[in-house]
């Protein structure tokens, strides 16, 4: 059984609002009514009617339907907050040197379904259960390059594995030789000049 309860037009932003139902989102009613009634925000007061609502609707609807639902037993499901209309909502605050500053007038809706489902119950369809999806890992959360899988890294063959003999590479020349090497790549300098005094 599921229910759902809306509150229109509450004072505040729908960031502000965010925060608080972040707090409640998946937790029972008891715990979530208990959460609001302690918090320290303006937004609590508003989204606490609406939980109100959320379970009475639950219970008229079982009602309805003629099934016994224990009001201690629901769990906030989906809770969201939607930005309300700031437009035609522009005050002016006095601000120094005579001049004004303008404040705008914030409004959220907020959207709460509840449920007395067991939470993390797989839904079936016919006689199949849905596959459940494998959690993702820390870096696939994060994205970007950590979330690429890493390419296998490969030894080098050996002969017996029909690979080529690997050649060892040639030792470095030593300081002079790499100047020697240098001034007769570039005959324009150093070489084909001969000192003054020979």
């Amino acid at each position: 059984m599921e229910a759902r309860a809306s509150a229109k037009y509450l004072r505040g932003s729908a960031q502000k609002a965010r925060l608080v139902i972040d707090m409640i989102r998946g937790k029972n009613v008891n715990q979530a009514l208990a959460i609001l009634r302690y918090s320290n925000k303006r937004a609590s007061l508003g989204i606490e009617k609406c939980v109100k609502s959320a379970i009475a609707n639950a219970n008229e609807a079982a009602e309805k339907a003629n099934i016994a639902v224990d009001p201690d037993e629901l769990w906030l499901k989906a809770a969201f907050v939607d930005r309300g209309p700031t437009k035609n909502r522009s005050r002016m605050r006095p601000a120094p040197q005579g001049r004004a500053f303008r404040e705008r007038r914030h409004f959220c809706h907020v959207t709460i379904l509840v449920s007395s489902d067991k939470q993390g119950e797989a839904k079936t369809a016919g006689n199949f259960a849905e596959k459940a999806t494998p959690a993702a890992s820390k870096r696939a959360k994060r994205g970007g390059a950590a979330a690429a899988p890493r390419a296998k890294r490969v030894g080098p063959k050996t002969e017996a594995e029909g690979g080529e003999k690997k050649t060892a590479a040639p030792k470095p020349e030593a300081k002079g030789e790499k100047k020697a090497a240098k001034a007769a790549s570039k005959p324009g300098k150093t070489a084909g000049r001969k000192k003054a005094g020979e």
